[in-house]
């Protein structure tokens, strides 16, 4: 019989990506397109649904050729998305109703403002495990119901539908406007302000209260199971999972156990701990999200922190000072000191994330003096990220009453290895990088292929992860309990620097 692979379509921030994987994880092939970011206003950040879905319509097909195989070679496609961008779209016409809102978009700061200050503001997190904030779905959809001239009383009559990317993409490839199937699984319902953490169905009183018409949203779903066969694009492929990026960056790494955590180092960075098939609500700061849900199995949920500026902290010393011209650069100007010489740099570029959550506060520099060398700067830039997870990971040890014992780790700054290193000495715990780079992809596709029994179990998944890189703390105690305390004073300096309605992000 001929081997059969499972494909990914990977709908990022930047550029979608369709992947081949084989039974062993190993990657086939790859095809990706980027899409045009549009900045229209301050703040706005924007995205051409149609434009992904054409993306979508050549990689797909690209992806098959590179490796020399038909569709029906392949078992299962699953689907993994930027999550919390949101796109409006007519029913009848396929056409949505404006350009997508992108996760990083700040126009709602207002209406968030706003919405704070109304009666029950104070059971939106109680019922959903996310605080009132521009970061999510929700507001997104209230501010487009009130600026798009005559899109509510459409929306009530069930003539607009709303959906975060995969939702977006399985009803175009499922048919669109001839019988397109409309879902949404349940990590990335969990991240609308919409859905009930405990029953994992829309909640009537977050609706009524963000006046979103039940019509317009998708069915919510289990991430491992079949929705539909597409019948664009490629017909005939079974599309049988769909997680957000940063759920199926958790399924990749297998972290299927309490306790178990992940490490996405990117432009920011998003620390998933697995807490089981209880949702803990966090009083340290961080969100409470489902992890995955596999098949009718109870779901299992997350708390997640998410730091703005990681990566980007390290672009801004490349671009906007001009210290290197590369970004590995910066691993080889902080190994020309020894330490960071008494100086902190706290990116607070757009607000502060996880476990703070302050948008007034901005970044700051502390600890100069005529010691200080650009490589004392290039050494601060990386300990900022590493600091940034010790303060997630604490507040997730005191929220779950787990202790992490390890950090599985992806993303393109895991190729810095004193960055690495620097994370496993300030965290105290082994920090290891699996083989494969593409977690996020491989995670849609290992959830795709559970549902079609491609993969057997978990403990399947789990043989096939396999340790690419290791680095284990060797800090001593006394010097990382005294400079986590310097850290800690340095952010305390960047609260309270712009008044909470210009902030952004």
């Amino acid at each position: 019989m001929a081997q059969k692979y499972v494909m990914a379509i990977d709908q990022g921030t930047t550029s979608t990506r369709c992947i081949l994987f084989d039974h062993r994880a190993r990657l086939v092939s790859v095809a990706q397109r980027e899409h045009h970011q549009h900045f229209p206003k301050p703040g706005w950040v924007e995205h051409d649904a149609v434009e992904i879905w054409r993306n979508v319509d050549r990689i797909v097909p690209q992806a098959l050729r590179e490796a020399g195989i038909e569709a029906n070679r392949i078992a299962a496609l699953g689907i993994t998305n930027q999550r919390e961008t949101t796109v409006l779209w007519d029913r009848h016409t396929g056409v949505p109703v404006s350009r997508a809102i992108v996760w990083q978009d700040t126009r709602t700061d207002e209406l968030v403002d706003r919405l704070g200050a109304a009666p029950g503001a104070e059971q939106v997190r109680e019922r959903c495990g996310l605080p009132l904030a521009t970061y999510f779905s929700a507001p997104r959809v209230c501010w487009l119901l009130e600026h798009v001239p005559g899109l509510r009383e459409r929306a009530e009559r069930g003539d607009v539908l709303f959906g975060t990317m995969e939702s977006w993409l399985i009803w175009n490839l499922t048919g669109g406007t001839d019988g397109g199937v409309h879902v949404t699984d349940v990590t990335n319902a969990s991240r609308t302000l919409l859905m009930n953490l405990g029953t994992l169905d829309w909640d009537e009183e977050l609706l009524c209260f963000f006046g979103i018409p039940r019509r317009m949203l998708p069915e919510i779903r289990s991430s491992t199971e079949v929705y539909g066969d597409t019948r664009r694009v490629v017909p005939g492929i079974r599309i049988a999972a769909t997680l957000g990026d940063q759920h199926a960056a958790l399924f990749g790494q297998t972290c299927f156990a309490p306790g178990e955590a992940k490490c996405t180092y990117g432009t920011g960075s998003f620390l998933l701990m697995n807490t089981g098939t209880e949702p803990v609500h966090s009083t340290h700061g961080l969100l409470t999200t489902v992890a995955f849900r596999i098949g009718d199995e109870p779901a299992r949920y997350a708390l997640e922190g998410s730091i703005a500026i990681t990566g980007s902290l390290v672009q801004w010393f490349r671009d906007g000072l001009g210290l290197i011209t590369s970004a590995p650069e910066i691993e080889t100007l902080a190994r020309t000191v020894e330490d960071n010489g008494g100086c902190y740099i706290v990116p607070a570029f757009s607000g502060l994330f996880a476990p703070h959550w302050r948008s007034e506060a901005r970044g700051i520099i502390v600890g100069l003096t005529s010691y200080i060398t650009k490589g004392h700067l290039a050494r601060a830039v990386l300990e900022a990220t590493g600091w940034q997870t010790r303060e997630v990971v604490d507040a997730m040890n005191a929220d779950s009453g787990l202790r992490m014992a390890e950090l599985k780790v992806d993303g393109g700054m895991t190729a810095d290895h004193l960055l690495m290193q620097f994370v496993a000495d300030v965290l105290a715990v082994p920090v290891m990088r699996p083989m494969v780079a593409e977690t996020v992809s491989l995670g849609a596709a290992y959830a795709a292929g559970l549902a079609v029994g491609y993969w057997p179990d978990l403990e399947g998944l789990r043989r096939n992860w396999h340790r690419a890189a290791q680095w284990l703390p060797r800090m001593e105690e006394r010097r990382r309990a005294e400079e986590y305390a310097s850290w800690q004073r340095a952010v305390e300096l960047t609260f309270g620097w712009m008044r909470p309605h210009r902030a952004g992000g």
